[in-house]
């Protein structure tokens, strides 16, 4: 027991105690404290050690790959300028009406979000072209924090480029294509949720002259096709694998001889998944564009500035859940919970990945702390892997834009005090969010407890 509770409570007290000299906050620290007294307490030599960090950070490798070059193709689209082609048109189909122009900025948050995976690089690099045009539709900034903020979250857990779904899949040790498939539909349906819950912000407003698109989509697109060709490349190739099962990494044998040997390596065979490829094939269409090959350094400082945080607690997390494997822990817990009712291990369970995600801001940490001990609890209760890991993602997702503390919720009221000068409040903004965030969290809960 002693085991068990000691190095969880480190990394708790760590996490949320930031007055503690130093490390006090920091998630990275308090996940390689658990790490190493696990380690201790369990009396591994330092190369068992060793080879458990080792595992731990291949067990995340797809996650860790996907953050780098899902950041490095974000940095390039916004050289292009992707994102503002894909807003205009958008706009230009919907954007006539302020409920249109909501469904366009929804839109285009959704799918940046989705292609770069990440909540803040969506969130920054759409809300610079959105907040003013959302300021003239007399929206209070809180409402426009909200839209940003639902837009730029949902986006990051939609498939096909969803940290949130490869990390569950990964700590529950499975194929992710499953539960990509189901988010679709899942995510989806909160996408149309979060639109039709902001209508009520422009309710009886009319659409100023000078927001309403003075060009149709095939002007914009005739004048700045070329901008999407990176964009349109990796679409291809995750639909092409994902509709008609039809792998150009494995079935081109060029491409199979050289990447077949990096599946061996550990943590480099990361690389070699198929969403990660895809996005590399678009990193090496888009430095053929002079206005990206010419600004190269800044395209990789920018790209790996952005994610090194981020690839930093990832990096830690597979360490944690390397060495709790290696020194027995999670097999511990999964015999300790087997007395306990099917009902408190999942609630229980989702309860804890909400508050961490609450306290952290951080789905990243709420499931690498949580899922790496419950993915086995579950299974032992005969839930599907699969739903496992749906569940995982989706309860994740809700408690990372939960008040009081979310990350990206402060980023975006800092990017919109910063634009208009004025003052945000992000907990204002989370409270706003609420409702979609329990409707994510209402989807994990029913994937953990309903039986198909």
């Amino acid at each position: 027991m002693f085991q068990i509770i000691l190095p969880l409570a480190l990394l708790f007290i760590i996490v949320l105690v930031k007055k503690i000299p130093k490390i006090g906050g920091d998630i990275r620290v308090a996940l390689i404290v658990a790490a190493i007294t696990s380690a201790i307490l369990s009396g591994l030599t330092p190369l068992e050690t060793l080879l458990g960090f080792i595992d731990g950070i291949d067990r995340l490798s797809w996650v860790i790959m996907l953050s780098i070059f899902g950041s490095l193709y974000a940095e390039s689209q916004v050289k292009i300028g992707a994102m503002d082609t894909t807003l205009n048109s958008f706009r230009a189909v919907f954007g006539k009406s302020p409920r249109g122009l909501i469904v366009a900025i929804f839109l285009t948050l959704i799918l940046a979000g989705s292609l770069l995976g990440d909540a803040i690089a969506s969130a920054t690099v759409i809300g610079f072209l959105v907040i003013n045009s959302l300021t003239e539709l007399k929206l209070k900034p809180e409402q426009i924090g909200m839209i940003i903020l639902l837009g730029a979250s949902i986006g990051s857990i939609m498939p096909p480029i969803t940290q949130g779904v490869f990390l569950s899949a990964s700590l529950v040790g499975i194929d992710p294509s499953p539960v990509i498939n189901l988010a679709y539909i899942t995510v989806s349906i909160g996408a149309i949720l979060a639109i039709l819950e902001s209508f009520r912000f422009v309710r009886g407003k009319m659409m100023p002259q000078e927001l309403i698109p003075t060009e149709s989509i095939f002007q914009i697109l005739r004048e700045r096709w070329k901008t999407l060709i990176p964009l349109i490349v990796l679409i291809a190739i995750v639909l092409t694998n994902t509709i008609f099962k039809y792998n150009i990494f494995t079935e081109i044998k060029f491409l199979a001889f050289v990447l077949d040997p990096l599946k061996e390596i550990p943590i480099i065979k990361g690389i070699t998944f198929p969403v990660v490829l895809a996005i590399i094939v678009a990193i090496f269409v888009s430095f053929l564009f002079p206005s990206v090959w010419k600004q190269s350094k800044g395209v990789l400082k920018g790209g790996f500035g952005k994610v090194s945080q981020t690839v930093q607690i990832q990096l830690s997390a597979g360490i944690m859940v390397g060495v709790f494997y290696a020194s027995g822990l999670i097999d511990k817990v999964a015999l300790m919970a087997e007395g306990l009712s099917e009902s408190f291990v999942k609630l229980g369970g989702a309860l804890s990945i909400v508050v961490v995600g609450m306290m952290t801001g951080s789905q990243t940490t709420a499931q690498s702390v949580n899922v790496t001990f419950l993915g086995p609890i579950l299974e032992k209760l005969n839930v599907d892997p699969t739903l496992i890991a749906l569940g995982a993602s989706h309860i994740a997702a809700a408690g990372q834009n939960m008040p009081p503390v979310g990350l990206t919720a402060f980023v975006i009221c800092g990017l919109i005090g910063g634009i208009l000068n004025t003052k945000v409040d992000p907990i204002k903004v989370m409270v706003l969010a609420l409702p979609n965030s329990l409707y994510f969290l209402g989807v994990g809960l029913a994937a953990w407890f309903i039986v198909f």
